[in-house]
């Protein structure tokens, strides 16, 4: 394996700037703790969801530049007790027609009890808008994970594929494995859920793969990432190499790719691309999914591990015919200083090839995390270039950002903090929604 610590650039952060769009104030309003980032609408709405409260979100734009963006709760979810969905732990994907779908990780119809109460398996769900500017919107429940073999806890971001299925990931459950955690039952899937043939009908699930930890992955991570075959790669936060452990995890986590089968209804084949083993020349336990750039390389991130044991930013190469095997490449290894610590969140690439992410941990008394970006290098072999681009120093300003990040057509970077604001209802804040432009 060749890996190469980047040498590291100037903190160059003065050319943008940052603005907190809305504080989360707990109870009232749409809750606390923001899961996932946001996403646009074709009007320039961004929506959202928050964890604790449980509410679905939309933020509207100012009329006027420099006013302030407007909140609207369009939905709570009621728990099991009434077969709803609760705990959302996944941000939102958006359709063409403006439906929302979701993840939440317990309610729902199905039989998963934890500590003797009955939670739900958690569901899949849709939120339509009105018919009509001011209406209520509706929410469906697509899919209740029925027992934890179906799947449990679904978390992490949904993606579409062409034809309109929704892939995802749960946190447990598949009924393999038998060590990955003691309160909630088997290792995690990553499942498939197809639109109904006529309109009004049913989706249905299928489990594409049930993780058995071990040496195999276990607790997948949602954000998957669909490859131009079919394939379906994303990471693991524990399983693989069953001699690194953190923290009473077992395993340091993978990166998988999933081929679909050659025949209808045949079984879908797990691939693990590596084994992360949290040493000083590798990372340890991915916290998100991963990207693909234009060359069909991979990078993602690892919450821990690596040169400066504070986490990494890393590529896999596709294998070549010689080797068989994906190469990996660590890009930046994050030490705990003003660069950051701990990178719980996925990538993303701008127009130019630089990636950008954020870490959640404090990297300092003053600062509570940050967004960075990382340029590529100028020639072959060369090295990524890390900078700064805003630091998070808790209320007023956001706190442990670690959700997805997305651009507006201006260049603007928008997503959410799980922590800070300047709410005073929550412990350390409540969580905002913000902004950074260069």
């Amino acid at each position: 394996m060749f890996i190469a610590v980047v040498a590291l650039a100037s903190v160059a952060s003065a050319e943008w700037k940052e603005k907190v769009l809305y504080s989360f104030q707990g109870g009232g309003d749409a809750g606390s703790l923001p899961a996932g980032g946001v996403v646009f609408d074709k009007q320039g709405n961004l929506y959202g969801v928050t964890s604790d409260g449980g509410g679905v979100y939309q933020l509207a734009p100012p009329a006027k530049q420099g006013g302030a963006w407007t909140e609207t709760v369009l939905y709570v979810f009621k728990g099991n007790s009434e077969g709803d969905g609760a705990t959302p732990e996944g941000g939102l994907v958006i359709d063409a027609a403006g439906n929302l779908y979701g993840t939440t990780a317990y309610g729902g119809t199905g039989d998963c009890v934890l500590l003797g109460t009955s939670v739900g398996c958690g569901t899949v769900y849709e939120l339509s808008p009105p018919a009509q500017k001011g209406g209520q919107w509706s929410e469906t429940v697509l899919y209740s994970f029925l027992t934890s073999k179906q799947g449990y806890f679904p978390w992490g971001n949904l993606v579409f594929d062409g034809a309109g299925n929704l892939y995802g990931a749960t946190d447990f459950g598949g009924g393999k494995g038998t060590t990955c955690d003691p309160y909630y039952q088997y290792c995690g899937t990553v499942f498939e859920l197809s639109p109904p043939k006529t309109k009004g009908g049913k989706w249905t699930e299928k489990v594409l793969h049930s993780f058995a930890g071990g040496t195999d992955g276990a607790n997948p991570n949602g954000g998957l990432v669909l490859g131009n075959t079919g394939a379906i790669y994303g990471t693991t936060y524990s399983g693989g190499n069953q001699d690194c452990n953190y923290e009473g995890e077992s395993g340091c986590g993978t990166a998988f790719e999933l081929q679909p089968p050659n025949e209808k209804n045949g079984v879908w084949k797990e691939r693990i691309l590596h084994h992360f083993d949290r040493t000083t020349s590798d990372g340890g336990n991915p916290a998100a999914g991963l990207r693909f750039d234009t060359a069909g390389n991979l990078y993602g991130t690892t919450l821990n591990g690596g040169p400066g044991l504070y986490g990494t930013v890393f590529s896999l190469r596709p294998p070549s015919k010689a080797t068989g095997a994906w190469i990996e490449t660590i890009l930046h290894g994050f030490n705990d200083d003003e660069r950051g610590a701990g990178p719980s969140g996925p990538l993303v690439f701008d127009g130019s090839g630089a990636l950008y992410g954020t870490t959640a941990i404090a990297t300092s008394r003053l600062a509570q995390g940050n967004v960075f970006r990382m340029r590529p290098p100028s020639m072959k072999g060369g090295a990524w270039a890390l900078s700064v681009v805003h630091t998070f120093t808790g209320n007023p300003d956001g706190a442990s950002p670690s959700a997805n990040l997305v651009f507006s057509s201006s260049g603007s970077i928008f997503s959410t903090t799980q922590e800070g604001g300047a709410a005073q209802a929550c412990q350390g804040g409540c969580g905002t929604v913000f902004k950074v432009s260069p």
